[in-house]
This record gives C-alpha cells, structure tokens and sequence, in this order.
C-alpha cells in the first residue's frame, strides 16, 4: 500500500517554479522592464482623477484643499488654485502630461512583453527539443508523437501567454488596488466599505471554481493531444489508409474523437459563461451601490461633487483588478496543466553515462554474457542469450518474428538499458554500461528494420551523418549500396526531394538509401536489420559482397529471414522464443536437421518452383 508523502507536492511545486525560472533565462530583463512600465501606467492611472477633483472642488468650487503638504507645494508653485481655477488650460495641460506618460509607458509595456514573451517561447522551445533529443528511446516508445508535439505546441503558447498577458499585469494590479483603496478611504470610508462588500464574494466564488475549471482544462488538453496524435499518425500512414481502403472508417475515427473534444470545450465554456456571469452580475451591483450611495451622500453633504466623481474613477479601477483577479485564477487553472505537461517532458530523465565512463575501443569481439531483457509490462523477449563473435567476422541471425532478434541490436546499441542482474555484454571485453554512450554509437552503423528517411533530398538523406561530406563520397556510398544508377536515372539526380518517411520511394530504395546512410561511416562494427528484404537475391548478393570489398575489417552482424543472405556469414544463431536454438555455419545447420535446415528446404524448394 502506497504512503501519502506530504512533501512530494511542495517538492514538485518548488521543481516547476525553477523549471519556469530556468525558462525565463534571457527574457527576465524584458519581463522586468514590461513590469515597470505597467506599474507607471498604474500611477498615471491613480493621478488623473485626483487632477480632476482638484479641479471641479478647489480650482473651480474654491473649496479648502485637502491633498497632503508635497502636494500643495506642487499647487503653489504653479500660483495656487485661485490662479488655476482663472488659468484652467494648466490643468487641462497636466491631464495632457499625465496621458501622455501613460501612452508611452504603456507602448513600452507592450513592446517589452511582446519582446518577453517571443524570447520565452523560443527558450521554451529549444530547452525542450533539446530535452527531448536526449530522452532514452524507451521514453519515445510509451509517448505518441502527436501528444508530444501538442505538449511542444499548444502548451507552451498557454504558458506564455499566462506569463505575459496575467503575470506581467500584477504589480499594476496591486498598486491599483492599493492607491484606489487609499484614496477611496481619504475620501469617504463608509463609501469604500460598500465598495468592498462583493469583493469577498468574487474571490470564493473565483477559487470554488478554480478546481472545476483547472479539471476541464486537464481534460481538453489531453484529448487535444489524443485529436493531434491521430491526425499525425493518418498523414504519415496514409499510403496503409489508402491501400486498404480505410478513408471512411479513420474519418469516423477522427470525427468521433473531434466531437468529444468539442464537446469538452462547450462544456468549459459552460462553466466559464456561469463564472464570468456571475462576476459581471456582481461588479454590476457594486457599481450601481456606489452610483446610488455616492449620490445620497453628495445631496446630504457628505461629499464633494470633485470626490464623487474621483470616487467613480477609482470605484472602476478597483472593479477592473477584482475581475482580473478573478480571470488570473482561471487563467492560472489553464497554465498550471500546460506547465504540468510541459513538466512532464523536462522531468523525464535524460540518458545518463556511467561517472566513469569511457573511449574504450570498438575493433574487439563482441560478447552477449547470459543476457535476458523484458520491456516494460510485457513477457521476457530474451532469455539466458549467450555467444562470442570474433571481431571483423560476419554473424547472421535468424528466427521468427518476435523471437527476439532486433530487441539483441538494440541491447548493443544501448537504446534500450541493459538491467544490472540480466547478464551482460562487452565489446573488447569492456562491458557497454561503461562506454560513453555517443561514442559506442558513432561507432555503431545500424540499418534500422524499418528505414526512415526525412523530407530531404536523396543526397541530403545519404550524407546526414555529416554536412560537410562530399558528393563523390555520398556516391560512393549510393554505389556500394546499389543505389546509384537508380538515382542518377532521376530527373535531378541527387537532389531529388524525398517525400515525408520516403513515400516517394520504392521499399527496395528506401532500404538501400538507408543502406548508403550506414556506409558513408567508416564505423567497425555494421548491424543490417533485416535491412535488405526489399531488394532480389541479385542486388542483396551485390550489396554484401561491395561492403565485404570496402569494409572487410569491420564486424558485421546480419538479420534476415533470406537464407541466401545469412549463407556466407562466418556463424549464424537461430533464435527460437528468445533462446539461441542453434549455433554454426551455414553448411553445419543445413544438415543439422533443426530449424535452420527446414527453413533452407522450404526456401530452396519454393526458389527451384519459381525457377521451373
């Protein structure tokens, strides 16, 4: 039974303040210039007002001043009310001032935040991409790219523009609810607490709603990543939709998924609509208290015409920050899931060395020792796997699907972590765990099982491994890989743009341009995936004997379900259910009378029916 840990809220709080502090980097200047600007537009806000009751009471009405000493001297040395109430345009030309202030501080605002916000938003985005190259491939597995990207996306735009547009309104919402109850309070107090009776009620009706609203957005950002996920997955598997005719039922799919995320979002803005009514229906009741009351009291004598109408003024400045305090804790609901989704990629832990890691080299025999690996929730995938393959020898593996060939390459790769207690492998005798991981993979080439190739050009695709890399060596590859002639016969060559995962291409070039990917390393250990099943006997036989030619010192470790492929290899595992069945040469297992050797009769026999 899991324990209730207290402190792990507060822990995750103080995480995801310092993760937004960490965000902020390069923009806080601007954050903090936009809060400035914001808190002068506030004072200019407070000033006029307080330039209009002096106007209408002393200047005009020749009323005792009220206003403290700094003040006064201010009055005096611009000659006094008597003289202002004969020379109005000086106070008309003090209002102009003050506005003008207010103008320019608050175009500083606007350009400061909008500066603020961009630089936070690029942070985000990079801090996160790079996060993310680094997450382990096992993390990319249990994540649907399409909720990745929205988390990248959508989140990080709510997050910005809680940031910019509430965050930054703050200081300029407090010095306005400070100053409009301080001058409200010298005016009339008894005004001021009428004022204040739906404040209270605004701020418990704002936080009641804060759980109900903040559980909406929750679910409205989930099943946007869920709508994302599904459009994405569809475009890049478009050829499978439309080879099997499934246009209408992936339609319905999306259709029905778009409805129940439509419908969330009429249901927000159900509650939304009741919470803003209900806050309009109250700050209209306080303005017409204070409409009433200050009107009553101005009659009784109780108060000025100048400090009703200052009152108004500050009455509407007091209302506008209760509202957006109200809006803030919205608001805050909506960025607090976009901050705990975005907190979910940052706090995912990237691929870590071991402290002592090293260069150790990459040209030694490579040693599967009693290994066994399960995923995560799933049945073991290897059990006890143990061989040695000499170095700058050819291994084959064979063995049905499932049985566990790839999850092998991916061991050795390191993209999925080797456990302390499930055996071991060494390459030269120095265990992976203890080779830095970039190094063990730049010495690596892996042809991946299924190929992916970006919306590059042909030659682009080729020579990724580095941007400097030749077009001769980039041939050089293509023709190791039997590639070449095919792309020289296209229209532009090498720059042949290659649509999204190669769709353009056929299986067979797509594996092979994957193919002269691999070659343009000069890496000692090659793993080819079942890389070459797409290609005829002929091409596969060109392809093996190019890189035996060019590469004849490297290690080569060969899946394939072709026995022709695995036939020249210098010893070959079958793979039965995670365990190695058999163990040897091509001419020792066709004669075995195991799994291999029904394999090699079925094939030969079905190529011998072809050939007759």
């Amino acid at each position: 039974m899991l324990k209730h840990n207290p402190s792990k809220p507060k822990t995750e709080k103080r995480e995801k303040t310092e993760l937004l502090w960490h965000f902020l980097e390069g923009s806080k200047r601007f954050f903090a210039l936009s809060i400035l600007s914001a808190a002068i537009t506030a004072l200019a806000d407070m000033i006029q007002p307080q330039i209009i009751r002096a106007a209408v009471d002393n200047a005009i009405g020749g009323k005792p001043s009220t206003f403290s000493a700094p003040v006064m001297r201010l009055v005096d040395a611009a000659g006094g009310f008597a003289y202002l109430g004969k020379h109005l345009w000086i106070m008309g030309l003090a209002i102009v001032i003050v506005a003008a202030v207010q103008v320019a501080s608050q175009y500083c605002f606007r350009v400061s935040n909008t500066k603020a916000s961009e630089t936070l938003v690029k942070s985000m985005r990079d801090k996160l991409f790079n996060h993310i190259e680094r997450l382990p491939f096992s993390w990319h597995m249990k994540n649907r790219t399409g909720d990745i990207i929205q988390r990248c996306t959508s989140d990080i735009d709510t997050t910005r523009n809680f940031l910019s547009e509430q965050m930054t309104s703050i200081f300029r919402i407090l010095i306005l609810l400070v100053l409009s109850m301080i001058f409200m309070l010298s005016m009339n107090p008894l005004l001021t607490l009428i004022a204040l009776i739906p404040m209270p009620v605004v701020l418990l009706y704002s936080l009641i709603f804060h759980k109900k609203i903040h559980q909406g957005f929750t679910d409205c950002d989930e099943n946007e990543g869920k709508l994302s996920a599904m459009a994405q997955e569809n475009l890049t598997g478009v050829r499978v939709v439309r080879a099997f005719g499934r246009e209408r039922s992936e339609i319905d799919k999306f259709h029905r998924q778009n409805e129940h995320y439509t419908n969330l979002w009429v249901k927000m803005a159900k509650v939304m609509s009741r919470f803003w009514s209900t806050s309009d229906i109250l700050s209209g009741l306080q303005i017409m208290l204070i409409v009433v009351f200050g009107a009553w009291f101005c009659v009784e004598g109780r108060m000025t015409d100048g400090e009703y109408i200052a009152f108004i003024s500050y009455n509407s400045m007091l209302v506008w920050p209760i509202r957006m305090l109200g809006r803030m804790i919205s608001e805050l609901s909506k960025a607090g899931v976009s901050i705990d989704r975005v907190f979910y990629i940052m706090n995912a832990p990237e691929e870590q060395d071991a402290p002592d890691a090293i260069d150790a080299p990459m040209d030694g025999d490579i040693a599967f020792e009693h290994v066994s690996f399960a995923y995560d929730n799933a049945p073991q995938m290897l059990k006890d796997i143990s061989f040695t393959m000499k170095a700058g020898t050819t291994l084959g593996i064979l063995g049905g699907t499932g049985s566990g060939k790839s999850t092998m390459m991916l061991l050795l790769d390191k993209l999925y972590p080797l456990e302390e207690n499930c055996g071991r492998i060494t390459i030269g005798g120095t265990d992976i765990r203890k080779i830095r991981t970039e190094h063990l993979r730049r010495n690596i080439g892996m042809v991946l099982q299924e190929p992916f190739l970006f919306s590059r050009t042909i030659g682009e695709n080729i020579g990724i491994t580095s941007p400097s890399m030749e077009l001769e060596d980039i041939r050089e590859a293509a023709r190791a890989a039997a590639l070449d002639d095919t792309i020289v016969s296209f229209t532009q060559g090498y720059d042949t743009m290659v649509g999204e995962r190669g769709v353009t291409l056929s299986g067979g070039q797509k594996q092979r341009a994957a193919i002269a990917r691999m070659l343009t390393q000069d890496v000692p250990i090659m793993i080819f995936d079942d890389s070459l099943s797409a290609v005829d006997t002929e091409t596969d036989a060109r392809i093996r004997h190019a890189i035996s030619q060019r590469f004849g010192k490297a290690s080569v470790i060969l899946i394939s379900h072709r026995i022709t492929t695995l036939s020249s290899a210098d010893k070959i595992l079958v793979l039965d259910h995670g365990r190695i069945a058999e163990e040897g040469t091509h001419d020792e297992l066709k004669c075995a009378g195991g799994i291999y050797q029904k394999i090699y009769e079925t094939q030969t026999n079905t190529e011998e029916a072809i050939d007759a």
